[in-house]
């Protein structure tokens, strides 16, 4: 159908909508979908959460599962995992995954992907975002959109916009100069939009005082006016506190964790709005038109509309594939990596993360997984019968119940000494189980010819709802591990996590350490083929892992959590930015990852492009100079001239290949006025003539290659 058709349809379908129809599809009629119109043939809009994969099913006015044993699903890799592989075709493939599978469980919107920066690594759904930096996040999160899209699913981005913590989310208001919102945490949102992305999902919190989902500015101003965005903006679940101010700033569909569906604002409320003149019902007829127009989008009215379909083969592969380019490896002094599978007898793994699954985990983000393979399981299937792996714990943790004990203010000193006792005895008996699990973890790695330490967090840390209260290992393994380091200095660390981790207290004693992520069903099946060097990792840091939270941008500059309000004084300065402008040394920097080979960067060259305004070519050649075929993630930053408040420099572009031994390839960048514009307000993005430097290398830090450009 034509456009021109599809706004006349649309205009007859409102003609004939009472006030009530139209309300009741701008806001939640169940906890995940719209009211639909049935006697106009018009059907709900059904949503459901991301981006892992499409959750549970739950009742349609409680949050009771009703899915039985149909609603499992293909658990994906998070996206910090997909930030790490620094790889734009495997972010497309995974959004194929996630479209697919939404339209094959009879979903309409899937909320994904989360582009939020991670200012702080302590915020508790940092997996569920990208990278600290805002290229990485726009250009990964425009492909994945783009694989979303192509099953007639509409993705959400989220959530607009500086939802940067879970401390105090609902209320906090993110203070936030205009330079570094449009400089940092706007540009994958309106990435996002430039993409196509076809609804929006406002934050929980409050932007410089205001409500994100009772802003005109954010909604309205710049989402639509400025960059174009023609499509549905929805509220997060419980965003919304009032009526009018959302409807006026543009929102227009509001969702909500309660069952009292027609007391939501946009309900009840609205329509009394409307009928006495508070709202002029113009308002409501284009909120409707654009919800109208993406269930046009989606085919929701055509016998053509794709199926999709879930659990599929080439679907769990797709994971896999990603899954192994996510892994990281930060160290490797002595090679022990990759470890010979045929000369291993035993094998000793150590660390509560090696068994655990993660995908039931972190509230929104859970997901009801087909099966998923723990590090552990990856490393007994690779070796089969070729040698004895044995598991230990090591150290207890969520599983080992220590009970607490409160003693009631008004407790007698009988009572109080009884509990007290109870306590000491609970205690001590906690103790027993964790030196016992210890000693018993010492003991192997002392006589295991390989030695696996698999730690690092679980979903008890990383949820939305809650921030992690430091960086620490949790459940005292940086003293296990210290041990085990010293029982057997071969030892191989694997850290699985979505954020970064306190390392200080043992990296010096490991040789050989891997950043791992929640990396989806087949983590760890890609974990094992990595370790044992199936597959040469090719990960990247997508964040700066810092020798401690206080050498952070938000901590050191600006406020973080704040209390009612929180002031991002840091500017500009986060991530590697923060550690390359007050030259303060990360323990491993943004964008870097090592290699079972090598690699050599060489014969750079630029070129101006015969087109009008500013556009040049990068060129530079990358050599696989080692004996393993592998992957290489070249980077490109940009410096300009020294400027007071600005970043020393920062990624403006990133594009991987795949070499062979002796293999060299040219890679190409291409960097456009923008790149060489900044942000200024009542004028907005201005090119900026002088001179500039730029970088090309594998890490924020490790640059070889210098070019001076003069504009």
């Amino acid at each position: 159908m034509q456009y021109d058709q599809i706004d006349k349809k649309i205009d007859e379908l409102l003609s004939m909508m009472t006030l009530e129809e139209k309300a009741g599809m701008c806001h939640g009629a169940g906890l995940f979908r719209t009211a639909g119109v049935p006697r106009l043939g018009i059907p709900p809009l059904v949503f459901s959460d991301g981006p892992m994969g499409i959750r549970n099913e739950f009742a349609d006015d409680n949050w009771n599962t009703v899915g039985g044993n149909t609603d499992f699903v293909t658990y994906l890799p998070a996206n910090t995992a997909l930030a790490a592989t620094f790889n734009r075709t495997l972010a497309e493939s995974l959004g194929e995954v996630l479209g697919c599978e939404a339209r094959g469980r009879g979903k309409d919107v899937i909320l994904a992907p989360g582009v939020n920066i991670i200012r702080t690594p302590l915020c508790g759904r940092n997996y569920e975002y990208f990278s600290e930096d805002p290229i990485l996040t726009a250009e990964l999160a425009a492909s994945f959109i783009k694989g979303v899209q192509r099953f007639d699913v509409a993705a959400c981005v989220k959530h607009f916009a500086a939802n940067n913590q879970e401390t105090e989310r609902l209320a906090v208001s993110a203070e936030v100069d205009e330079l570094t919102l449009r400089e940092l945490y706007f540009p994958a949102f309106e990435a996002s939009v430039r993409a196509g992305v076809l609804t929006v999902m406002t934050a929980y919190n409050r932007l410089n005082g205001t409500f994100c989902s009772h802003s005109r500015q954010l909604i309205t101003e710049i989402l639509r006016e400025e960059w174009g965005f023609n499509g549905v903006v929805v509220s997060d679940w419980g965003a919304v506190h009032d009526t009018e101010s959302p409807a006026i700033a543009g929102l227009d569909i509001e969702m909500n964790v309660t069952s009292n569906f027609n007391e939501y604002f946009f309900a009840k409320p609205l329509i009394n709005a409307i009928k006495d003149g508070k709202i002029p019902e113009r308002m409501l007829d284009d909120k409707v038109r654009r919800i109208l127009r993406l269930m046009f989008r989606l085919n929701m009215f055509s016998k053509d509309r794709k199926r999709g379909g879930f659990n599929l083969p080439q679907h769990q592969q797709a994971v896999l594939d990603a899954a192994k380019e996510s892994f990281v490896l930060l160290k490797n002094d002595r090679e022990v990596l990759p470890l010979n599978a045929d000369g291993i007898k035993t094998v000793a793994v150590i660390g509560s993360n090696a068994d655990k699954k993660h995908s039931s985990g972190g509230d929104s983000a859970a997901v009801k997984a087909l099966y998923e393979v723990t590090p552990l399981s990856g490393i007994v299937m690779r070796l089969a019968s070729g040698a004895k792996v044995t598991y230990y714990p090591g150290c207890p943790d969520e599983t080992h119940y220590k009970e607490e004990f409160h003693i009631p203010s008004n407790a007698d000193e009988k009572t109080r000494a009884d509990i007290e006792e109870k306590a000491r005895a609970a205690d001590e008996d906690y103790r027993k189980i964790q030196m016992r699990l210890e000693d018993e973890a010492i003991q192997a790695a002392k006589t295991a010819d390989a030695v696996i330490f698999i730690g690092g967090n679980g979903h008890e840390q990383e949820s939305e709802g809650r921030d992690r209260p430091d960086m620490a290992l949790p459940y005292e393994q940086d003293k296990l591990l210290s041990r085990v380091l010293d029982a057997n200095p071969n030892t191989v660390v694997v850290i699985i996590s979505g954020s970064p981790v306190n390392m200080s207290g043992w990296i010096d004693k490991a040789p050989t350490v891997m950043q791992g992520f929640f990396s989806g069903m087949h983590g760890g099946t890609a974990l094992a083929a990595v370790l044992f060097g199936d597959e040469n990792p090719s990960g990247h840091l997508p964040f700066t892992i810092p020798l401690k939270e206080e050498e952070t941008g938000a901590s050191a500059l600006g406020e973080y959590p704040g209390g009612e309000t929180v002031c991002y004084s840091e500017g500009l300065f986060v991530g590697y930015r923060y550690h390359d402008a007050f030259n303060i040394p990360p323990l491993f920097p943004f964008g870097y990852g090592l290699s079972y080979t090598t690699f050599s960067l060489a014969n750079e060259s630029f070129r101006r492009l015969p087109c009008v305004g500013t556009e040049y070519e990068i060129h530079v050649d990358i050599t696989n100079s080692g004996n393993r075929p592998g992957a290489q993630s070249v980077q490109l930053y940009v410096e300009p001239e020294k400027k007071d408040g600005s970043p020393i420099r920062t990624l403006k572009g990133f594009e991987k290949t795949y070499l062979n031994p002796d293999e060299t390839k040219t890679i190409t960048f291409k960097l456009d006025e923008r790149t060489f514009s900044e942000f200024r307000p009542h004028e907005g993005w201005v090119f900026v003539p002088g001179n500039y430097t730029i970088h090309i290398g594998t890490s924020s830090r490790e640059l070889p290659i210098a070019i001076a450009l003069a504009l």
